[in-house]
């Protein structure tokens, strides 16, 4: 390995204890989108201790924040998450539901382990420009809000993104490859609806219901969604259906939206016609309502320039050894659900040459986790979900890896990847990500060819022009 990063990779195997130990207090905390206080004062509290210059509330957002180090160009900017997601708290190690608090919270997309891999990332970097006296700035950026509240995006409305030369990120997962392709953008967008209570048998005449404004805007989505393209989605859940009593006329009801398109400018368009079927369901039921933007997100621009260089850090740090009790987990968590062991190379799926190859590395989907790295993959190909990601990316060259920290085939958002969350797999994995986008920086700082490369295509992909899914007077809300 070079010289460089063969000090990069000791560096953070050196202190890989400390990050670990970040990780999992991130875990303990599993604080909701938004509302990541601890969190967000721990890595402040870390990011000093290192060396870095903190700016806190970050473009006013109270859980955002960055630290930086160096001076001068090249700015490469590493991303980190630390949200958790409700209902998913479980006991770590354990191979069977058991929540820790009933009802409570967990990290069950693993970012407590994405955002302490991140940081482990920046630590080595910035090692790397005091030992060398070297131009150029690394910048760890804390985003909040992925799960909801699209904290990047806002951002990005900001113009944030645009003062650095590239962007890296990774996502822990069941795989080990660059993440590569498009996928959905989105809006949220809240519907309070409010009406005139009235006995439901009594006096119904004089009674304007809220839940009849919310159940004739659901029709009215209905019928819309034959005259939208393909590529579009709409969701909703009827957060207040206006309490128990049928025999009230309800006065208050509100329905939560989210729709999506391939592009961020078709979900805006997308958006005004379900506000236009909000105002019309107000007008048939002589209902007001009030309308509440939550959040958006643009669609990933890939960079492939980018997405090689991550690829040759992947295949030159190597893939972590695991131990047998890793693969003991991973086959114990395994057979508490069923799955395509594949699933997880969700980019790759449409080319079947490729598909082939990772079906024979994983010996016809019996591996319990995938402990190899599939040959390089770039592609525009689309995959479903969204990710505030992708607003970064259309304001700087952007691209991540994932890693594999849980068992093959585990569902997304799952009590089992909660349940790996402290484990030696899931360490294993950040670790290695920390590795690879600590050696893609230290890449992007010193050849300037491919940075140049990565910001042509950049260019070239984002001439349309970014269409931020943020309004204007919108503010972060944590739902």
């Amino acid at each position: 390995m070079d010289p460089v990063k063969q000090a990069l990779c000791d560096y953070i195997d050196a202190h890989a204890a400390c990050f670990e130990a970040v990780s999992d207090e991130i875990w303990n905390f599993a604080e909701l989108s938004l509302k990541e206080f601890k969190s967000a004062a721990l890595y402040c509290e870390k990011l000093r201790e290192l060396g870095f210059t903190v700016t806190e509330n970050l473009c006013g957002i109270q859980t955002a924040f960055c630290g930086s180090y160096g001076s001068g160009r090249p700015v490469i900017g590493i991303l980190g998450e630390y949200d958790a997601l409700s209902g998913l708290s479980q006991k770590a190690g354990e191979t069977n539901p058991d929540p820790l608090t009933e009802g409570g919270s967990g990290h069950g997309c693993g970012h407590n382990l994405l955002g302490a891999g991140s940081l482990a990332a920046a630590a080595a970097v910035k090692q790397y420009l005091q030992e060398t006296g070297k131009p150029g700035t690394v910048v760890f950026y804390g985003c909040p809000g992925e799960e909801g509240g699209a904290g990047k995006a806002y951002l990005a409305r900001e113009g944030l993104w645009k003062q650095l030369d590239a962007a890296l990120c990774w996502h822990p997962g069941s795989v080990n490859q660059t993440t590569t392709g498009t996928n959905n953008s989105c809006i949220q967008v809240l519907y309070h609806f409010s009406g005139i209570p009235a006995h439901a048998a009594g006096d119904p005449y004089n009674g304007r219901s809220a839940l009849d404004a919310v159940e004739l805007m659901n029709v009215g989505v209905q019928f819309l969604r034959e005259h939208t393209t393909p590529d579009c989605r709409i969701h909703y859940a009827i957060t207040d259906a206006g309490g128990i009593s049928p025999n009230v006329v309800q006065a208050k009801a509100s329905v939560l939206y989210m729709v999506r398109a391939n592009k961020v400018a078709d979900s805006v368009k997308l958006q005004k016609r379900v506000d236009d079927i909000a105002k019309g369901a107000a007008l048939m039921t002589g209902t007001t309502f009030e309308r509440v933007f939550i959040d958006g997100t643009a669609e990933l621009v890939p960079n492939f320039t980018i997405e090689k260089a991550l690829y040759q850090n992947l295949s030159e740090i190597g893939v972590p050894a695991y131990d047998p009790e890793d693969y003991e987990l991973a086959a114990a968590l395994k057979e508490t659900y069923n799955g395509d062991e594949l699933k997880g190379f969700k980019a790759a799926g449409v080319d079947q040459e490729y598909m082939k190859i990772v079906t024979e590395l994983t010996e016809k989907g019996t591996k319990p986790v995938n402990d190899f790295l599939p040959p390089l993959f770039s592609s525009t190909v689309f995959v479903p979900g969204s990710t505030d990601v992708g607003d970064v990316s259309w304001l700087t060259p952007t691209s991540q890896i994932s890693t594999a920290c849980w068992p093959a085939a585990v569902p997304g958002h799952s009590w089992q990847i909660v349940a790996c969350g402290k484990s030696g797999l899931a360490h294993k994995g950040m670790i290695y990500a920390a590795k690879v986008l600590a050696a893609t920086a230290v890449d992007l700082l010193n050849d300037e060819k491919l940075l140049e490369e990565a910001k042509a295509e950049f260019q070239q992909r984002t001439e349309g022009g970014y269409v931020c899914p943020i309004e204007p007077d919108a503010v972060p809300i944590a739902i």
